[in-house]
Order: C-alpha cells, then sequence, then structure tokens
C-alpha cells in the first residue's frame, strides 16, 4: 500500500513538473480535473480534500473518473461526522466516467465495498430536468466538465450544492465491523456500530426478527425503508401491533426516494400494497424544514384501519447498498392514539402551535375533545399561526375559543365522505358552535383534487387529510377559521359560488366601494344558483341584466342587496330585530324591508340545513350561507335575488329614452337644414 501511495504521488509530481517545464505542453490541453478545483475558489474545499487523498489521486493518475464536486457553502452547511476524509473524498467519485446524460439509476463509488451512489432524474412543470445525486442537486450549468488524463483516460467533473453522506460505522465499532456498503438488513442488524447520532432502533428490529421479514432488508435492488426508531414505540402495547403487513407497509419497493428530489404529495404504494390491504406513503414537507412520512391505508381490514399516520423523519437520507433508509420517529399504519394524544405526541410536532393555543386558552375544549366518541378536527397548521392578524386574536380568549369551536365537527368525516356528498351540491357540516356551519368545495386537478373548507368567511385548503386517531379524523388546514382576512370586495372576487354577482358588480364599478375599510356592510350576496333560477323564472329579465345597456339598472338592483351602517348585522342580530316588526335596512339605494325566521332542524336531518329565511316583499329566500365575515363586513349568501320583474321592464324602458330622444333631435336638425 505504501509503495502504491508513493508511486501515485511520483506520478503527480514528475506531471506537475514537465507542465512547470514546458508551458506550451499545458497550453495544448484542457485542464484536468485537480487544476479545475484548484482555480475555482468555490471548490476550494474539496480541492484541499483531494491533495490529502493519494487513493483519489492515483484514480485521477491511471482511471477513468466522474467526481461531484460540493461547493464550499456545501461544505459550509454539512454537518460533521465520524466520517474519515479520505473516505469521504473517495465517495465524492467514481472509476468511470458519466456525463449527465449519461448517468444511469446509480453508478459505484470509489470509497471501499463500492456503495452506490443514486441518482434521481426530476422535470419540475415548466422547468428543465433536475438530476440529483443521493440528496444533492446537480448544478447543471457548472457540470459536465470533460478532459482527460496524462494517460488520455476521459474524466468528468459535476458540481453539487450538497456533501454526499456516506453511512459509516463509529469510532467505537470493532474493527471486524467496518462496514462501508451494507444492505438495509445489515444496517439494521448492526445499527448500533453506526454512526446515526442518538438514534436507536432494537424495537423495530425485534419485531422484525419475530415476524421473519429479515428477506425483506437483504433483498437486491432498489428500495427506501422507513425505520422506526425506539422512542416511537410507547405506549407499551404499541410493539404487539407491528406484524408483518404493517413491516411491509415501511417498505417501498422500485424507488429510492431521497428527501430533497421526491415530490412531496406523490404516492407510492408499499409491499402492503395488494388485494385485500391497500397502503401507500408519500412525503411533507412543512415550510419549518421539517419533513412527515404519511402512510396511508387506503384499503384496510379489521387489524388495519383506514387513514393517515404520520411520522417525522429524524434521521433521514442514509444511503445502503439496496437504496436509502429513513428513521421516523414513531411506526406507520398504527392507530392506536386518540385526537387529544396526536394533538400531545410530539412537543414539536406539525400541530404544536395549535396545540399551544389550546392548552393557553385553558377552559374545557381539550376535554370535550377527550369526551367524544366521534369527532372530526379541521386544525390549523403552524404555519397557519404566524399570519399579523392571528395576533390580536389570541388576546381575546372568548372569541378566541369561538374559534376553536369552529374547527370542531361532532361526527367523522374522511375526505371520501366530503366528496361523495359534494357531488350534487355544496356540502356543509354544522360545527360546535350553534348556526355556524362549514362549506366544502371540491376543486379537480389533471390527477388529483384539491378540497377547501369555509367557516366564519375563511376559506382554507385541506393539505394533510385523514389523519387517522380512535375516536375520530384530523384534517390539518392551511388557515385559521373564522378569522377574516380579506374585504368584502376580495371575498367576492375569491369566492367561487360568488362569480356572477361579482361580474356583475364590475361593470358600472359597483364592487370599488365594497374595498372601504372605513365602512361596514352588510351584503346579501346571490349566488350563482340564484341567477341560474332568476333565468328560470324570469329569462328575458335575466337577458337584460347581462346586457351593457343597463348597467345602470344593474347596480340598482345590487345596491338593494347592499347595507351600509355604523355595523353589519349577523344573522341572529336581524332575526332579534325583526322579532315584531319588519326590520328597516338603509341599503345604497333606499330601504331594505325584510323579516328574518329560523328555520327549525329536521330530526331525521344528519347534516343541519341552512339556519335562517329572510321575508322580503311576500317572497321567502333561504340564507345558504349567513354570516361570512370580512375585515369591513359581512356577507349573507342567498338563494335568490331580490328583484321583481318590473325592476328591469320599467327601468328598460327608461333606458331606451336618451336612445329616442337623439334619434329625434338628428331628426329636428335634417329638417331645419333642409
Amino acid at each position: 500500500m505504501l509503495r502504491r501511495d508513493a508511486l501515485s504521488w511520483l506520478c503527480v509530481w514528475l506531471w506537475l513538473w514537465l507542465t512547470a517545464a514546458w508551458p506550451g505542453a499545458a497550453a495544448a490541453r484542457a485542464p484536468s480535473i485537480a487544476e479545475r478545483l484548484r482555480d475555482d475558489p468555490d471548490l476550494s474545499q474539496l480541492y484541499a480534500l483531494l491533495e490529502r487523498t493519494p487513493a483519489a489521486n492515483s484514480t485521477l493518475a491511471y482511471r477513468q473518473a466522474t467526481v461531484f464536486a460540493p461547493t464550499n457553502q456545501a461544505f459550509q452547511n454539512f454537518e460533521r461526522r465520524e466520517i474519515r476524509e479520505d473516505a469521504l473524498m473517495l465517495y465524492h467519485m467514481t472509476n468511470t466516467a458519466h456525463t449527465l446524460e449519461q448517468l444511469g439509476g446509480s453508478v459505484l463509488s470509489e470509497l471501499d465495498g463500492s456503495p452506490p451512489l443514486w441518482v434521481t432524474r426530476r422535470r419540475r412543470p415548466g422547468a428543465s430536468e433536475e438530476v440529483y445525486i443521493n440528496n444533492a442537486l446537480v448544478l447543471a450549468a457548472r457540470s459536465n466538465f470533460v478532459t482527460q488524463n496524462a494517460a488520455g483516460k476521459q474524466h468528468v467533473l459535476h458540481v453539487v450544492d450538497e456533501v454526499l453522506t456516506p453511512v459509516t460505522t463509529s469510532a467505537t465499532a470493532p474493527a471486524q465491523l467496518q462496514l462501508y456498503n451494507p444492505d438495509a438488513f445489515q444496517f439494521l442488524n448492526q445499527s448500533e456500530n453506526f454512526d446515526i447520532g442518538k438514534h436507536r432502533v432494537r424495537s423495530f428490529r425485534q419485531r422484525v426478527y419475530f415476524n421473519k421479514k429479515e428477506s425483506v432488508f437483504e433483498a437486491l435492488g432498489k428500495f427506501t425503508f422507513f425505520v422506526p426508531v425506539d422512542e416511537g414505540f410507547k405506549p407499551p402495547p404499541r410493539p404487539e401491533k407491528i406484524d408483518q403487513k404493517v413491516i411491509d407497509g415501511h417498505v417501498v419497493p422500485g424507488h429510492v426516494l431521497f428527501t430533497r428530489p421526491t415530490p412531496a404529495g406523490q404516492a407510492f404504494d408499499t409491499l402492503a400494497f395488494g388485494d385485500m390491504l391497500r397502503v401507500s406513503v408519500s412525503l411533507a414537507k412543512e415550510s419549518d424544514g421539517k419533513i412527515y412520512v404519511k402512510s396511508d391505508t387506503i384499503l384496510g381490514d379489521k387489524s388495519h384501519g383506514n387513514g393517515v399516520v404520520m411520522a417525522e423523519i429524524v434521521h433521514p437520507n442514509i444511503p445502503v447498498k439496496n437504496g436509502v433508509v429513513h428513521l421516523i420517529h414513531r411506526p406507520l399504519m398504527v392507530v392506536d392514539n386518540t385526537v387529544k394524544q396526536f394533538l400531545e405526541e410530539k412537543e414539536d410536532g406539525p400541530l404544536y402551535k395549535f396545540y399551544e393555543v389550546i392548552m393557553d386558552l385553558g377552559g374545557d375544549f381539550m376535554q370535550r375533545i377527550t369526551n367524544m366518541k366521534e369527532l372530526t378536527l379541521f386544525a390549523p397548521s403552524n404555519a397557519a399561526w404566524t399570519d399579523a392578524y392571528i395576533n390580536k386574536l389570541l388576546q381575546d380568549k372568548p372569541r378566541l375559543r369561538e374559534i376553536l369551536d369552529l374547527h370542531l365537527v361532532e361526527e367523522r368525516l374522511p375526505v371520501e365522505e366530503i366528496v361523495k356528498n359534494n357531488k350534487n351540491q355544496l356540502f356543509q357540516v354544522p360545527t360546535a358552535i350553534e348556526h355556524k356551519n362549514l362549506y366544502f368545495n371540491v376543486i379537480p386537478g389533471d390527477h388529483n383534487y384539491t378540497l377547501t373548507v369555509e367557516g366564519g368567511g375563511v376559506n382554507a385548503t385541506v393539505i394533510q387529510p385523514n389523519i387517522a386517531a380512535t375516536n375520530g379524523i384530523v384534517h390539518i388546514i392551511d388557515r385559521v377559521l373564522g378569522v377574516p382576512y380579506t374585504t368584502v370586495k376580495e371575498k367576492l372576487a375569491t369566492d367561487p359560488m360568488l362569480n356572477q354577482t361579482f361580474h356583475l358588480g364590475e361593470t358600472d364599478h359597483f364592487n370599488e366601494q365594497l374595498g372601504d375599510k372605513s365602512k361596514r356592510f352588510t351584503y346579501f350576496v346571490p349566488r350563482d344558483l340564484a341567477w341560474k333560477k332568476l333565468e328560470i323564472r324570469f329569462p328575458s329579465t335575466h337577458k337584460k341584466l347581462f346586457m351593457k345597456d343597463y348597467n345602470y339598472h344593474v347596480r340598482q338592483i345590487l345596491e338593494r342587496h347592499l347595507v351600509v351602517s355604523d355595523q353589519a348585522f349577523t344573522m341572529a342580530n336581524l332575526k332579534l330585530r325583526s322579532q315584531n316588526n319588519t326590520e328597516v335596512l338603509p341599503t345604497i339605494r333606499d330601504h331594505l324591508r325584510i323579516k328574518v325566521k329560523e328555520l327549525e332542524k329536521k330530526p331525521d336531518e344528519k347534516h343541519q340545513p341552512p339556519g335562517y329565511v329572510i321575508e322580503w316583499e311576500g317572497e321567502k329566500v333561504t340564507v345558504f350561507r349567513p354570516d361570512v365575515e370580512c375585515t369591513n363586513g359581512i356577507i349573507h349568501v342567498i338563494d335568490s335575488v331580490l328583484l321583481k320583474e318590473r325592476d328591469v321592464s320599467v327601468t328598460g324602458s327608461n333606458a331606451a329614452a336618451p336612445l329616442l330622444l337623439s334619434h329625434l333631435v338628428m331628426l329636428v336638425t335634417a329638417w331645419l337644414l333642409l
């Protein structure tokens, strides 16, 4: 070995001396890999590592090579671990030359044991293809540098944005266990001897032995393994639930999924995906940098319930001979927590800010969740609580309690049931606050759908659905419901069921006033279905309203629906005010005379219908969505337009008057000129 190292250094020294003695020789050839690294100030740390690694210089002198060069910034971000410098350098090299186009699914590194470097290609919409080596992105514009060594062997240099980290044994491991290319089973079997920080995986290993599933981790090919650490096996009944199918649900065949190149939300079938049981996994990436894996039991059985289980990846991207291993904080597929326990489970988990708000509030909200046999909780994500408009809310305890109740539904509602109920009508369910419903909308996509939920005027997107608990389901949403953040104008512009009213209001700049934050509006807004009903009932009237010549009269009709006062009126308030007499509200046009009555809930109705009806000029108008709160008022979405046919027929003749007058003037002028 010493002779080989000495010979390598002699060859390198001779080559440098020759190029110094005859500068023309160096000018006639392309720079070597070493020279390229030396001359690029952003690659100086790898060059220094190369200088200290004789074996790497030997490869460059005699063989083909591909070098993956991390930037200096990558080294600064690198978490120093028990990795020998020569091992780190050799893991960034192969003894074959590959341009980016020539790279296959993996290449063998120069490190002892030839552990593979895994190659992932990803094409984002509207962007060029990205190439990743393990978890590092290849910087394509600085890569594909091709040159030759003195022996005519081809070399290729690629620049990457992360240091490639091999799996290494710890300093205390016995010499005979210095494994550089373990498969997943060897990693699991000798986990105490590998450098994985404080984590231990004995409990999962014991369940693998007990269920005779060693072959799953020894198999040749491409796999992704999710391995729960020991801390995740509490409380005590949990280990017994790790059976053969659950172990299979921790393994993805045919894919080596490193965290960065794997698209968030894309589902991958596990070994537990078959005819009788169907389990897939996907990654979820939080704004705080945490990465979670979700198992989704799409089709369960008596031992494995349907739903999603989330686990944080606490030590990601451990490359092994047959794929990659991720250590996770708890087992997948196992549903043994209540909703309360899920919220409490991890102090820095995906809902820790929501949990803190609940605990700071005090009261019986958490106790209520604990006592409920069936519930669905729409839980705002950690990021949802960082918006500035939330700060004032946190100081108002009574209001905050109302807000929390708005997120609670007293029945189990998986996403599939919501989508099913939403096919023929917009689905709504009552919350823990009387007369406050949640309204759902399903937005179809190319390959999937997006589910939104509205409560108290706030429209939120479900970003993590169907997290299963023993007494219910948790859906993680991206906003806090019931805390308005849009004006009346902005709400109209963005609500998918109010398009027609918004469109009519745009034609004569009627909507401009609705953004005024110094006023308080109560706007009775006909939903799109209301305009459809009007078209069926008064087709000619409907047609005229959407003609340009009738803009002025459209404005008059919209003004009838808009109340401007020193306060905005909720439905409960209007009901109280009109109990004995007709309530007269000051609209922009004149006055709106209405009575508001509350509908009785039918005993056989599982989901309560809209709770109010408006009586106006002998008609009963159902309030589809009451009390949609905005920053400058309230919207009540109604099922009919407050309009009589005479409103347009009379004003229509008036609209024609200026035109007739102009024609008369032209005729008189022509007659006088004769």
